[in-house]
């Protein structure tokens, strides 16, 4: 039966191949996974967080005693076909291939909820879960996959100099050493960018032979993006490596941005925005990520899992105040998991598997 079902699973994902292929008009899809709205759905979640004992309590809302589970429900509806996520599919796809995300917390939080989605999938695979300073590597042995995560905030340099600590925005010595040779890189960087006073992690922003104590935050993000895009776009084959960039992830600490000017933050937010069409309207980050893989030499390399709205359509999915159990500090950027970041991991899967990036 397991085999039959395996079979007919392969099947599926073929014929949801040449649909989305019949789809394609000019090199342009007509069907966007990426517009949709949310649908209560009794089937989610995918998995529960007491199945993976690795994720980080920082995820773990539940059992960090939010006591509602309306956001746990929430299935993404596009507005065309989407596959159900099949993590032993995604797995023997990717035998003997490395997936790594760079990025900051965002990227650990889907980096978290992916290892988990695929150990649900496969329950009896071993697996080692090893961190070595910034890079975390979850491998699947039996099928010799590798899903990483490297912290990388900036992705451009943050060098330790006698000065202080330097951002350089046009020098990204990290990708030659860290990202050439992997089969899938998944790229997020934003928040990061908006840090200051104690929180700010550097001293000084560098461009050129110029250095500044600070400067405009959307323009340094979109020279430093504008860095990344030419390191991919001079060191990527796509013939050996897929590149993607996670869309900016929205944080919801001001409820006039979804209709509701007494709330605050996002505490006590139980449900979705309704419908598909988010008041605050377009994240201005994202408007910048957008511009920059435009603009880029070859802009097909660079499949932008364009996730600001749909995101932001869920004020509910933050941890809130239950991000750390005892710690009642409000978290209202980061994702709970199950949760919204399982969205973005089966749009990940749908673009791998079918829409010819595998």
């Amino acid at each position: 039966m397991g085999d039959f079902a395996t079979s007919l699973n392969i099947i599926v994902s073929l014929l949801f191949s040449l649909l989305l292929i019949s789809q394609t008009v000019l090199g342009k899809r007509e069907c966007d996974l990426f517009d949709g709205n949310w649908v209560y759905d009794e089937s989610y979640p995918l998995y529960e967080s007491s199945d993976c004992d690795f994720i980080e309590k920082q995820f773990d809302c539940s059992n960090n005693g939010r006591p509602d589970k309306f956001y746990l429900k929430y299935n993404w509806h596009p507005n065309c076909s989407m596959p159900r996520f099949n993590g032993e599919d995604f797995l023997k796809r990717m035998r003997g291939k490395s997936i790594m995300f760079v990025g900051d917390s965002l990227s650990l939080n889907q980096w978290q909820s992916l290892t988990c989605m695929l150990h649900k999938s496969v329950p009896h695979s071993q697996y080692t879960n090893l961190r070595n300073g910034l890079l975390s590597t979850f491998t699947f042995q039996e099928y010799n996959v590798k899903v990483m995560m490297s912290r990388n905030a900036f992705l451009v340099d943050l060098v330790e100099e006698s000065i202080g600590r330097v951002v350089k925005l046009d020098s990204i010595e990290s990708g030659n050493k860290d990202w050439k040779g992997i089969d899938v890189l998944i790229f997020d960087s934003w928040h990061w960018w908006l840090h200051n006073g104690t929180k700010q992690p550097w001293d000084f922003i560098e461009e050129g032979n110029k250095r500044y104590k600070d400067m405009d935050r959307l323009v340094a993000y979109e020279k430093a993006l504008k860095t990344w895009a030419n390191w991919v776009d001079r060191n990527v084959d796509p013939s050996k490596t897929k590149v993607f960039f996670q869309g900016v992830s929205p944080d919801h600490m001001n409820g006039n941005e979804w209709g509701e000017a007494k709330a605050k933050s996002c505490v006590n937010e139980e449900r979705p925005v309704e419908g598909d069409r988010y008041s605050g309207g377009s994240h201005p980050a994202e408007l910048v990520v957008e511009r920059v893989l435009r603009e880029m030499s070859n802009p097909d390399l660079v499949y932008l899992l364009n996730i600001t709205t749909l995101s932001q359509l869920r004020k509910d999915g933050h941890p809130s105040v239950y991000g750390h159990g005892g710690h009642r500090d409000m978290d209202c950027t980061h994702w709970c998991l199950p949760g919204v970041p399982d969205t973005w991991n089966q749009l990940l899967y749908a673009a791998l598997v079918y829409q010819d990036y595998n």
